[in-house]
């Protein structure tokens, strides 16, 4: 089986030559339309125990997304050298917190936060797809803190890819900057905007949708706009399963959620029939998702700093996929929704879509006061030190606790990154690890900008050459 894949714009997807075959999704990133592109039809789980390897359990589910673009073995060699460098033997391994609780912990990749785990898999295969067809590509990202330095780390030194991350001016920690501007190698480059998380995703569309400036640079995608991204997150939720739940019973997942990509790949999980009971969203001040699980709307407000910066977004890009799933793939009906929202700053979702939402997914809230409470109370109750993402997602996990279903809070970033808070909370400042320990000292390169796509797109064509 070989899956095609559709745009969420796309109002006639099974029109001749608009669906795409992965090779060509994963260089592509963002569809022409605007539309994220998703998979035509969802495979079946593959037989998955507590007992399988990551890696073996990351070929076997990823596979059938990737097939006529990527052999098992070809997937096989990359998954063994993207995972080879984690901190950990399990990967992403399972820590017990006694009374049916559970921390998936998605920190153990270079660059200690959970986007390691999928941009480590696309990195090499940006590189093997690129290599096959003898092309040069420009990628564009936005980053609210971290998928910007698990892009760098992934695709640094490559040479047929140049990349350039747009995160927010001063609007991510030290630590996450500092990972991203402190990166020597030539075919890297950072840019400050001016502006929030979602002014530097709306540039990275504008970019895309100016059709010149997509060809004459070759732009490629590595927020999770890319299904790529989705499609390797997939697996640390099978495995995490497996793991809390050896005997395939249901399980919850708390996600801390900002562009709502990691919570979506664990429904796909679902999709593909992994006993999933609830699926967590939970948000610190910025409670765009929250709101519309309350209410059906999608409202944007300003977007406020927070002490989880990495979730300080009020347009989840990644909630177009589910929009579309739940209308039934209606394309058409997907772009007047989020047209309007665009024009408005509000829209009412179709009630029959918010249900269908709301009889999967459960939302929470919690404020920087909170969180370094939970910091706190994690610390005292498991001498477990977590980042304030991280502690978003535990006091989530707790609202929707059951007793007979093992509830799975994902931990999304290594508490070094956030020394700040964490040492407000506990009073202990956390180390980073070895290959970091110079981070503070080495120098920054980047560049600061208006948010405006016409200096950008200048870099962009320099960049290029």
């Amino acid at each position: 089986m070989t899956i095609a894949y559709v745009s969420t714009r796309d109002p006639d997807p099974g029109a001749d030559g608009r669906a795409l075959g992965f090779g060509d999704v994963l260089l592509a990133g963002l569809a022409p339309d605007g539309g994220l592109y998703c998979p035509s039809e969802i495979p079946p789980l593959p037989a998955v125990t507590a007992d399988t390897g990551y890696v073996d359990a990351a070929v076997s589910i990823m596979e059938p997304f990737v097939a006529g673009t990527f052999t098992s073995s070809e997937l096989a060699e990359m998954a063994a050298d993207a995972y080879r460098g984690f901190r950990h033997p399990d990967t992403c391994p399972v820590i017990d917190l006694g009374r049916n609780r559970y921390l998936l912990d998605l920190t153990k990749g270079p660059t200690l936060a959970f986007k390691d785990v999928a941009l480590q898999m696309v990195g090499r295969m940006l590189e093997a797809e690129l290599g096959r067809r003898n092309r040069r590509v420009t990628v564009i990202g936005a980053t609210s803190g971290d998928t910007g330095s698990a892009a760098i780390d992934a695709l640094a030194g490559k040479a047929n890819i140049e990349v350039l991350i747009l995160h927010p001016h001063d609007r991510v920690s030290e630590i996450q900057r500092r990972q991203m501007t402190t990166v020597a190698a030539t075919n890297i480059h950072n840019v400050a905007i001016k502006g929030t998380f979602d002014d530097c995703q709306d540039l990275v569309k504008a970019a895309f949708a100016d059709p010149v400036l997509r060809a004459d640079v070759d732009l490629a995608a590595v927020n999770s706009i890319n299904w790529a991204r989705v499609m390797c997150q997939i697996v640390y939720y099978v495995t995490g399963a497996r793991r809390a739940r050896p005997d395939g019973g249901p399980v919850s997942f708390s996600v801390p959620t900002g562009n709502f990509g990691n919570v979506l790949a664990g429904w796909y999980a679902k999709r593909m029939g992994l006993a999933v009971d609830r699926l967590i969203v939970a948000s610190n001040r910025n409670d765009v998702l929250t709101r519309f699980l309350e209410t059906g709307r999608l409202e944007t407000h300003a977007v406020a700093p927070s002490l989880s910066p990495s979730m300080d977004i009020q347009i989840s890009s990644n909630f177009e996929r589910l929009l579309w799933e739940v209308s039934g793939r209606d394309g058409h009906a997907v772009s007047d929704v989020l047209g309007e929202l665009r024009s408005t700053g509000r829209v009412d979702v179709p009630p029959a879509w918010h249900r269908a939402i709301l009889a999967e997914f459960d939302g929470a809230r919690l404020d920087d006061g909170g969180t370094i409470e939970r910091i706190a109370a994690s610390h005292g109750a498991n001498e477990l030190i977590v980042d304030p993402h991280t502690a978003v997602g535990l006091h989530a996990a707790e609202l929707f606790a059951t007793p007979d279903v093992p509830m799975v809070a994902l931990a999304t970033a290594d508490p070094a990154k956030f020394p700040d808070a964490v040492e407000d909370a506990i009073g202990i400042r956390p180390d980073l690890p070895a290959h970091l320990a110079e981070i503070l000292d080495r120098p920054e390169r980047f560049e600061t900008m208006d948010n405006d796509l016409g200096p950008v797109s200048d870099l962009l064509r320099s960049i290029a050459g």
